[in-house]
């Protein structure tokens, strides 16, 4: 889905506000509102927190940057040549961590949860390198949730962990803070390969590639039950009644009555498509028909998919 002012960002399908054993065996990762909305059972850890703080930081890991750095040596090679307004963003309110591979920029965010998000962010970095490819690892942090909106050019972000534009992540403090370390991982993970792929590639192609290709690595190497994060939709073939087509643009609109399956739906399909056939068939999908790429028609891959989710989900 679009933001305002042409500027892409999907939105990693309202991104869940996670209970704090959600990810671990407690609920679904997906729900209600596109991932999960359901309330946590305990209070959500604060960013940088001792128990929101999943990586171990390396020996020689993610360093401190007084302001934004003003000799471009200070960054990785990759991120020198950084989109114009970036500079800029927020005039000496601005902490930045460089990461191995990634630069995190925060505003009146601890230093903490800015180190911990630059380990995150090379790891999300490496997913999607291994199955799409090279990416700039830039994310910003900002102070509220508005001003995430603001920088994306979004209207409502209720539900949102974060957000991708076309050239870096967003993080929404607010949902960001209600994730465990899985979820973070993930949701790093799902934004920065919206990075890599330009989103929707100016609408060539289908929704479903997007989202379910983002989900697919964000939840490629996450500890997580296939039936835990597609519990709605598991909840729905078990008791018999299976989709009869891929998701379309409508079906991930803000409110769809199915938005959570829709998500869920998505995401098998991608990982239908390279267990079936292998990441390298699903890379090329973008771009190719189904038909050229995977060798059948798109009713032959629908039906795959149908029998697969009865496999996986019952």
């Amino acid at each position: 889905m679009s933001t305002p002012k042409g500027r892409r960002a999907v939105l990693a399908g309202m991104l869940a506000l996670m209970s704090a054993g959600s990810l671990s065996g407690a609920g679904p990762l997906h729900g209600g509102a596109g991932w999960s909305s359901r309330e946590p059972d305990t209070a959500p850890d604060a960013p940088g927190s001792p128990r929101a703080s999943a990586p171990e930081t390396p020996p020689g890991g993610p360093r401190v940057l007084p302001g934004f750095p003003r000799d471009l040596r200070d960054l990785p090679p990759d991120l020198r040549d950084l989109p114009p307004d970036v500079p800029g963003l927020w005039p000496g309110e601005v902490t930045a961590v460089r990461g191995e591979h990634s630069l995190v920029l925060g505003h009146r965010v601890p230093s903490t949860a800015l180190r911990d998000l630059a380990v995150r962010a090379d790891q999300a970095r490496r997913a999607v390198g291994a199955v799409w490819g090279p990416v700039r690892a830039l994310v910003l942090f900002p102070a509220t949730d508005a001003e995430a909106a603001a920088l994306a050019g979004a209207g409502s972000t209720r539900g949102l962990a974060a957000m991708a534009t076309a050239d870096r992540v967003i993080v929404l403090p607010s949902g960001y803070a209600r994730l465990t370390p899985t979820g973070r991982d993930v949701v790093v993970a799902h934004e920065l390969t919206h990075v890599a792929t330009g989103a929707t590639r100016g609408g060539r192609v289908p929704v479903w590639l997007s989202e379910g290709f983002a989900d697919y690595v964000g939840y490629r190497d996450a500890p997580i039950p296939v039936r835990e994060a597609a519990a709605e939709l598991a909840t729905e073939v078990r008791a018999g009644t299976v989709p009869v087509r891929l998701p379309v643009s409508a079906d991930f609109a803000p409110g769809a009555p199915r938005l959570a399956q829709a998500y869920e739906e998505a995401w098998l399909a991608c990982r239908f498509i390279a267990e079936r056939f292998g990441e390298r068939a699903l890379v090329r999908l973008y771009g190719n028909d189904v038909g050229s790429t995977l060798g059948l028609p798109e009713a032959g891959l629908t039906e795959a998919w149908r029998d697969y989710l009865r496999r996986e989900l019952t």
